[in-house]
């Protein structure tokens, strides 16, 4: 029995992932998506098991799991061998690493593999194509651990005496009381991850903080149901008129809606752990209750076609749409990346859903066109049928991917070019403290003569450069850097004595909404005796929504308010000059020279102009 309207429930969730990895500054909580189909699918598997306790009095931990590979792995495996061969068609920097992704993907461990390399959800560089599957992992984890769980509760529950009746009621209100413990446990988790100050992608990838979505959905499943529902549900379905159902369904949505667009829910803000992901989840276990009872209330209605083929097909368009965006969007703009994206990842979800998966679990599968059936002389497909051209097109692409994996660098150009810089700045630390305190004052504030650069992964990339063609100067870079912790390295450097005269401030890249306030801190910060250059950032993917971009507008402003401020226009030069950023991301150019000649020159006209402006 397929419970009409759930649908709606799974296409909203897809949606909200998909709009937000398309136009991540336009919908920036849109990854709370994933949350939605956390808290669905842990009820739909919970409310089949009580369906399944009720028929038979037991519950079969082994078909369980043999249902879940069926869904899960297949279409994983076959998107991978798929997106392999348009790898073919980009940068070799972004199959870096590409045989571990593959392995963690299909290992189910992509959550843990992004926490032990470092990687980030909201990943600056190069983007890994399979750093989606990390839902997949807690998902698959999840499945497991729960299905033990409740394999155990049904096995007790069945030796207790009593009718069928007593046992199921029994059994929910013990996967309640375990779901709701467990669900604390891991909402706990996640709160204390961010009193410690726990790097957020960490505390967004790991099971044990990321994992309570789940238990909303298992709780809902203990008071509602799949097929079999409880007494009091069925007096709630009795109670509700179906435009209170739908009322309170559109509500939820719009509260959906309000809570990403509203709220803007970013990645970095700690609301969003302890607020926005909570909320979120409990919205969509209401939208789920809802559609439950609108199923009851609508027996006569068949559910549109439309509905079902995306709800049925939205697994496997989650399982495209990311390596596909990022490839796709090499080459063209987000807009006409992201319909390349659907089309695509429609197309293949379609082979997907409606012929492979049914294939392998020993189906016949009719054939939707005519011509088809004239040219294969078959209304139906079997795995029989097509074992000879499907083997060897497997065999094709189990070929292009091996040789893409044979030939994918273990670190991108850029990530190597940063690892180096990094090495040689730690290296060349206490060379410059000691050249700092030792050199010439440059007036009555006893301030070393030359230049401070504090920038962020621009900067790291073109250090050497900088260092190279920037007289007198010193550079302090990091990845991800951002305002509040270019402050942080400034106060270092005033409490050892080593600011230098001219502070370069380089970061932004990365600017959270709060650009503002940061950036007059750090002007407040600043000791008297200086001068300070601002360097707007640029970013190659940003418009006028960007806060990077919003930032360089504000910076500008800045030059009329402060005399001893003297803008570095970065982000005008860098845009008119795309031949700098040839073979790379669009912000970064780390081993380019000539964006690092650019680089250096805008640095050194700002500095021409400083000269002739007061201190601090």
């Amino acid at each position: 029995m397929r419970i009409k309207w759930f649908s709606i429930v799974r296409i909203i969730g897809l949606f909200f992932v998909l709009y937000y990895h398309f136009f991540e500054n336009q919908f920036p909580g849109g990854f709370i998506g994933v949350d939605l189909f956390f808290t669905f699918s842990a009820f739909l598997i919970t409310g089949l098991f009580f369906d399944e306790f009720e028929k038979s009095e037991s519950f079969d931990l082994t078909s369980f799991f043999h249902r879940r590979f069926y869904r899960i792995v297949p279409p994983l495996v076959f998107s991978i061998l798929i997106v392999m061969p348009f790898t073919l068609i980009i940068n070799r920097d972004f199959l870096t690493a590409i045989g571990k992704q593959i392995t963690a993907a299909l290992g189910f461990v992509t959550n843990y593999y992004e926490i032990f390399s470092g990687g980030s959800y909201e990943n600056k560089f190069i983007p890994h194509l399979f750093i989606h599957t990390w839902s997949l992992a807690i998902e698959i984890h999840f499945y497991i651990i729960w299905g033990l769980i409740l394999f155990l509760l049904a096995k007790r529950v069945r030796k207790s005496e009593g009718t069928v009746n007593q046992k199921i009621a029994i059994l929910r209100g013990q996967v309640f009381v375990v779901a709701g413990s467990l669900f604390l446990l891991s909402f706990l988790a996640m709160v204390i991850g961010l009193m410690i100050g726990m790097d957020k992608s960490v505390l967004y990838f790991s099971d044990l903080t990321h994992i309570f979505p789940f238990f909303i959905g298992v709780i809902l499943a203990s008071i509602s149901g799949v097929r079999g529902l409880p007494r009091k549900f069925k007096e709630k379905i009795e109670q509700q008129s179906t435009k209170q159902t739908i009322g309170i369904f559109i509500g939820s949505l719009i509260l959906l809606l309000l809570l990403v667009l509203g709220f803007k829910l970013h990645f970095d803000s700690w609301v969003t752990y302890v607020f926005g992901m909570l909320v979120a989840s409990i919205l969509a276990a209401t939208m789920i209750f809802q559609a439950r009872i609108l199923h009851e209330k609508t027996l006569d209605i068949v559910e549109p076609k439309g509905l079902t083929f995306l709800a049925d097909i939205s697994y496997a368009m989650y399982l495209y749409h990311w390596p596909f965006i990022i490839i796709f969007g090499q080459f063209v703009g987000k807009v006409p990346a992201a319909l390349l994206t659907v089309l695509f990842s429609t197309l293949f979800s379609t082979l997907s859903y409606y012929y492979l998966e049914p294939l392998l679990r020993g189906k016949t599968v009719p054939l939707f066109f005519d011509q088809s059936k004239q040219l294969l002389g078959k209304s139906k497909l079997t795995l029989e049928a097509i074992k000879k051209p499907g083997g060897a097109v497997l065999g094709i692409l189990l070929v292009v991917m091996t040789l893409q994996i044979f030939r994918a660098p273990q670190n991108s150009q850029l990530e190597s070019s940063l690892w180096l810089s990094g090495i040689q700045q730690d290296a060349d630390a206490l060379g410059t403290l000691e050249a700092t305190l030792t050199s010439a004052k440059s007036n009555q504030y006893m301030i070393p003569k030359g230049v401070s650069v504090i920038g962020d992964s621009v900067t790291l990339g073109t250090r050497e450069y900088l260092l190279a063609h920037v007289p007198n100067s010193s550079v302090d870079a990091a990845g991800n850097r951002k305002m509040n912790e270019a402050i942080e390295v400034m106060e270092a450097e005033i409490a050892s004595k080593t600011l230098r005269e001219y502070v370069v401030i380089a970061v932004g890249t990365n600017s959270l909404d709060d650009y503002k306030e940061q950036t007059d801190l750090l002007l407040q910060t600043v000791p008297e005796g200086h001068r300070v250059i601002l360097m707007t950032p640029h970013d190659g993917s940003a418009d006028a929504s960007y806060n990077s971009e919003k930032l360089a507008v504000y910076e500008r402003s800045l030059v009329n308010q402060y005399k001893y401020v003297t803008l570095a226009d970065w982000n005008t030069l860098a845009k008119a000059h795309p031949e700098a950023f040839t073979g790379t991301d669009g912000t970064h150019f780390g081993g380019n020279e000539v964006g690092g000649a650019l680089y250096a020159q805008c640095i050194n006209d700002a500095l021409k102009a400083a000269e002739k402006t007061p201190t601090k």
